[in-house]
């Protein structure tokens, strides 16, 4: 591996990764090495190695399949990051115009996924939801790597494929402001709370209460911009309270 200590060990293991498909030696569609044996190929923490590939898996260059290991999903790196920089990742736009794409997408995304997800990639949310919940609130490095995965498997079980690619070229764009918001245990409890209330509708098969609870979690996250991010906000939506209505819902801010 190289020693280059500005990055992360996880971002160079994804780096390596990516040469590896770009020069051909992993192509589209082939299934990777087990975890075990690439860590030790790679003289890396199994650890490392698993965050290098969900961060592969965000951007939809690898997949994994139950039961059966990490697959290639496209080997074509030089295109699809030469047209995810030309659409939506290379467009300069707010923080509340991202979060408010954002929340349409989940919002979604958590419905679909009450509808179409396979019971195994529900279980497999939970036990995202309850790594986040667990994840020490100092340490931002875990938390926003087990954020992205609970959000990432939540638009991935919407069986959406446009979607989740939209979805993806969010991602970059978002960590940042993932990263400031940790800034206290009360953030990240409300945070764990809000992911079970997720888990909890989606489990039951509840695709208005998957949306609506997605919904309050973004929301609240939106309502906060102004405080967290120096961005300056246009006309910001506020969020309602379930006072007299079904699901939380866009409202302008007051003066």
């Amino acid at each position: 591996m190289s020693s280059d200590v500005r990055k992360p060990l996880p971002e160079l293991i994804e780096d390596k990764l990516r040469s590896l498909i770009d020069d051909g030696t992993f192509t589209e569609g082939d299934r990777l090495p087990t975890e075990p044996e690439l860590a030790a190929r790679m003289e890396v923490a199994r650890s490392s190695l698993r965050t290098a590939l969900q961060r592969l898996q965000i951007q939809g260059v690898v997949e994994v399949m139950r039961g059966r290991g990490w697959y290639v999903r496209s080997a074509d790196l030089a295109n699809r990051d030469e047209a995810l920089a030309a659409g939506l990742l290379d467009l300069r736009v707010s923080d509340s115009d991202l979060f408010e794409v954002r929340i349409a997408l989940e919002s979604t995304a958590a419905s679909l996924a009450a509808l179409r997800a396979e019971d195994g990639e529900l279980d497999d949310i939970e036990k995202l939801s309850r790594a986040h919940a667990a994840a020490t609130f100092t340490d931002k490095d875990q938390l926003l790597q087990t954020d992205e995965e609970f959000h990432a498997a939540v638009v991935r079980a919407s069986h959406n494929e446009l979607l989740e690619q939209l979805y993806q070229s969010l991602v970059p764009q978002l960590r940042s402001f993932r990263r400031n918001s940790y800034g206290s245990p009360v953030v990240h409890n409300r945070s764990g709370n809000d992911h079970d209330q997720v888990v909890w509708f989606l489990k039951r098969r509840d695709e208005g209460g998957a949306r609506a609870a997605m919904s309050t979690h973004l929301l609240g996250l939106y309502h906060g911009l102004p405080a967290q991010v120096a961005t300056p906000a246009g006309e910001r939506a506020g969020l309602t309270t379930y006072a007299g209505q079904d699901e939380p819902s866009w409202q302008k801010d007051a003066d």
